[in-house]
Protein backbone atom coordinates (compact mmCIF):
# COMPACT_ATOMS: atom_id res chain seq x y z
CA UNK A 1 0.00 0.00 0.00
CA UNK A 2 2.85 2.84 1.08
CA UNK A 3 3.89 1.70 -2.84
CA UNK A 4 0.98 3.69 -3.88
CA UNK A 5 1.83 7.07 -1.70
CA UNK A 6 5.56 7.33 -2.92
CA UNK A 7 5.21 11.31 -3.91
CA UNK A 8 3.57 11.99 -0.63
CA UNK A 9 4.78 12.65 2.34
CA UNK A 10 3.04 9.51 4.98
CA UNK A 11 2.49 10.11 8.80
CA UNK A 12 1.28 6.99 10.11
CA UNK A 13 -0.12 7.96 13.83
CA UNK A 14 -0.83 4.98 15.32
CA UNK A 15 -2.90 4.79 18.47
CA UNK A 16 -5.09 2.22 20.91
CA UNK A 17 -8.48 3.25 20.99
CA UNK A 18 -8.00 2.86 24.92
CA UNK A 19 -6.07 5.26 24.77
CA UNK A 20 -6.92 8.80 26.47
CA UNK A 21 -3.44 10.28 25.74
CA UNK A 22 -3.79 9.56 22.10
CA UNK A 23 -7.61 11.32 21.72
CA UNK A 24 -6.54 14.07 23.90
CA UNK A 25 -3.13 15.24 21.81
CA UNK A 26 -1.89 12.89 19.68
CA UNK A 27 -5.17 12.41 17.23
CA UNK A 28 -6.50 16.10 17.19
CA UNK A 29 -3.03 17.55 16.16
CA UNK A 30 -2.66 14.69 12.95
CA UNK A 31 -5.97 16.03 12.60
CA UNK A 32 -4.57 19.68 12.18
CA UNK A 33 -1.66 18.43 10.36
CA UNK A 34 -3.83 16.66 7.79
CA UNK A 35 -6.33 19.64 7.61
CA UNK A 36 -3.03 22.16 6.64
CA UNK A 37 -0.89 19.99 4.62
CA UNK A 38 -2.98 17.21 2.83
CA UNK A 39 -3.55 19.76 -0.12
CA UNK A 40 0.57 20.12 -0.04
CA UNK A 41 1.36 16.53 -0.26
CA UNK A 42 0.82 15.01 2.98
CA UNK A 43 -1.17 11.75 3.49
CA UNK A 44 -2.34 10.82 7.31
CA UNK A 45 -3.53 7.79 8.34
CA UNK A 46 -4.69 6.32 11.40
CA UNK A 47 -3.19 2.93 12.38
CA UNK A 48 -5.31 1.40 15.77
CA UNK A 49 -2.80 -0.98 17.16
CA UNK A 50 -3.31 -3.40 19.98
CA UNK A 51 -0.06 -4.06 22.89
CA UNK A 52 -2.37 -4.31 25.89
CA UNK A 53 -6.02 -4.62 26.87
CA UNK A 54 -6.67 -7.10 24.17
CA UNK A 55 -10.92 -6.94 25.11
CA UNK A 56 -10.81 -2.88 24.38
CA UNK A 57 -8.75 -2.66 21.08
CA UNK A 58 -10.21 -4.33 19.03
CA UNK A 59 -12.19 -4.24 15.62
CA UNK A 60 -15.36 -3.39 16.78
CA UNK A 61 -14.28 -0.53 19.06
CA UNK A 62 -12.80 0.85 16.17
CA UNK A 63 -15.48 0.65 14.07
CA UNK A 64 -17.48 2.06 16.89
CA UNK A 65 -15.26 4.96 16.94
CA UNK A 66 -14.77 5.36 13.67
CA UNK A 67 -18.94 5.61 12.50
CA UNK A 68 -20.34 7.12 15.95
CA UNK A 69 -17.56 8.87 17.98
CA UNK A 70 -18.05 6.25 20.73
CA UNK A 71 -15.31 5.93 22.75
CA UNK A 72 -14.52 3.02 25.63
CA UNK A 73 -12.98 2.39 28.74
CA UNK A 74 -10.11 4.46 30.08
CA UNK A 75 -10.73 6.78 27.11
CA UNK A 76 -14.63 7.10 27.78
CA UNK A 77 -13.46 7.86 31.46
CA UNK A 78 -10.69 10.43 30.83
CA UNK A 79 -12.76 12.25 27.90
CA UNK A 80 -15.55 12.73 30.21
CA UNK A 81 -13.24 14.22 33.20
CA UNK A 82 -11.89 16.57 30.65
CA UNK A 83 -15.30 17.69 29.28
CA UNK A 84 -14.04 16.95 25.79
CA UNK A 85 -16.93 14.74 24.84
CA UNK A 86 -20.34 16.18 23.57
CA UNK A 87 -23.45 13.85 24.30
CA UNK A 88 -21.17 10.89 25.06
CA UNK A 89 -18.83 10.95 21.60
CA UNK A 90 -16.23 12.44 20.37
CA UNK A 91 -17.43 16.01 18.85
CA UNK A 92 -15.16 15.25 16.02
CA UNK A 93 -14.46 12.86 13.26
CA UNK A 94 -11.31 11.50 12.33
CA UNK A 95 -10.92 12.67 8.32
CA UNK A 96 -8.24 10.40 7.00
CA UNK A 97 -8.24 6.64 6.48
CA UNK A 98 -7.54 4.33 9.77
CA UNK A 99 -7.15 0.38 9.71
CA UNK A 100 -6.44 -1.96 12.51
CA UNK A 101 -2.74 -3.33 13.09
CA UNK A 102 -3.32 -7.30 12.36
CA UNK A 103 -3.19 -8.41 15.81
CA UNK A 104 -2.91 -12.48 16.23
CA UNK A 105 -2.09 -14.76 19.24
CA UNK A 106 1.32 -14.67 20.40
CA UNK A 107 2.51 -18.46 19.67
CA UNK A 108 6.50 -17.84 19.83
CA UNK A 109 7.79 -19.72 23.36
CA UNK A 110 9.61 -17.15 25.61
CA UNK A 111 13.58 -18.13 25.38
CA UNK A 112 16.54 -16.68 27.07
CA UNK A 113 17.10 -16.07 23.19
CA UNK A 114 13.74 -13.98 22.62
CA UNK A 115 13.96 -12.02 26.06
CA UNK A 116 17.31 -10.35 25.09
CA UNK A 117 16.52 -10.09 21.50
CA UNK A 118 13.51 -8.07 22.44
CA UNK A 119 15.06 -6.11 25.15
CA UNK A 120 17.49 -4.74 22.42
CA UNK A 121 15.27 -4.30 19.74
CA UNK A 122 12.94 -1.60 22.73
CA UNK A 123 16.39 -0.56 24.38
CA UNK A 124 19.13 0.43 22.27
CA UNK A 125 21.22 1.59 25.14
CA UNK A 126 20.67 -2.07 26.67
CA UNK A 127 24.53 -2.92 25.78
CA UNK A 128 25.53 0.00 27.97
CA UNK A 129 23.98 -0.84 31.38
CA UNK A 130 25.84 -2.68 33.95
CA UNK A 131 25.20 -6.21 34.92
CA UNK A 132 22.74 -5.27 37.42
CA UNK A 133 20.54 -3.35 35.39
CA UNK A 134 20.63 -5.66 32.73
CA UNK A 135 19.34 -8.84 35.07
CA UNK A 136 16.86 -6.18 36.26
CA UNK A 137 15.72 -5.12 32.43
CA UNK A 138 15.42 -8.92 31.37
CA UNK A 139 13.68 -9.85 34.05
CA UNK A 140 10.73 -7.31 33.62
CA UNK A 141 11.12 -7.88 29.22
CA UNK A 142 11.11 -12.36 30.39
CA UNK A 143 7.58 -11.12 32.95
CA UNK A 144 6.16 -8.95 29.91
CA UNK A 145 6.57 -11.54 27.44
CA UNK A 146 5.04 -14.36 29.80
CA UNK A 147 2.03 -12.05 30.03
CA UNK A 148 1.63 -11.27 26.03
CA UNK A 149 -1.15 -13.11 24.63
CA UNK A 150 -1.08 -11.23 21.37
CA UNK A 151 1.11 -9.57 19.15
CA UNK A 152 0.44 -6.59 16.74
CA UNK A 153 2.61 -6.64 13.49
CA UNK A 154 3.01 -3.17 13.03
CA UNK A 155 3.70 -1.99 16.10
CA UNK A 156 6.70 -5.13 16.58
CA UNK A 157 7.98 -4.67 13.14
CA UNK A 158 9.01 -0.63 13.93
CA UNK A 159 9.32 -1.97 17.89
CA UNK A 160 7.15 0.69 19.07
CA UNK A 161 7.18 1.71 22.50
CA UNK A 162 3.89 2.61 23.11
CA UNK A 163 0.97 4.41 22.03
CA UNK A 164 0.75 7.12 20.56
CA UNK A 165 3.40 6.93 17.82
CA UNK A 166 3.92 7.88 14.35
CA UNK A 167 5.84 6.62 11.59
CA UNK A 168 6.90 9.16 8.73
CA UNK A 169 8.22 8.55 5.91
CA UNK A 170 9.65 10.86 3.03
CA UNK A 171 8.58 11.65 -0.69
CA UNK A 172 10.59 8.22 -1.67
CA UNK A 173 8.82 6.32 0.59
CA UNK A 174 11.88 6.22 2.82
CA UNK A 175 11.34 5.78 7.00
CA UNK A 176 12.33 9.14 8.47
CA UNK A 177 11.52 8.84 12.01
CA UNK A 178 9.61 6.82 14.41
CA UNK A 179 8.32 8.45 17.58
CA UNK A 180 6.88 7.74 20.93
CA UNK A 181 4.77 10.32 22.58
CA UNK A 182 2.88 13.27 21.97
CA UNK A 183 6.29 15.25 20.05
CA UNK A 184 6.33 18.83 19.79
CA UNK A 185 8.46 18.52 16.45
CA UNK A 186 6.38 16.42 14.24
CA UNK A 187 4.86 19.69 12.63
CA UNK A 188 8.42 20.48 11.68
CA UNK A 189 9.21 17.55 10.28
CA UNK A 190 6.08 17.04 8.07
CA UNK A 191 6.85 20.42 6.87
CA UNK A 192 10.65 19.50 6.17
CA UNK A 193 9.33 16.41 4.22
CA UNK A 194 6.81 18.49 2.25
CA UNK A 195 9.76 21.14 1.43
CA UNK A 196 11.83 18.24 -0.15
CA UNK A 197 11.02 16.86 -4.05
Amino acid sequence: MLNNLVGSVVLIEVFQVNCPGCFIYSLPKAIDLHERFHQQGLVVIGLATAFEDYDKNTVENLRKLITTGEVIGETLKALSQYGILSEGKLPWRIPFAVGMDRVVAETEPVTDKRVLRYAGEFLPDFDTLDDEKKRSVLQQVRHYLEQKSMTAETFERFALQGTPSCILFDRKGQLKDISFGQIDYKQAMVEHFLEEK
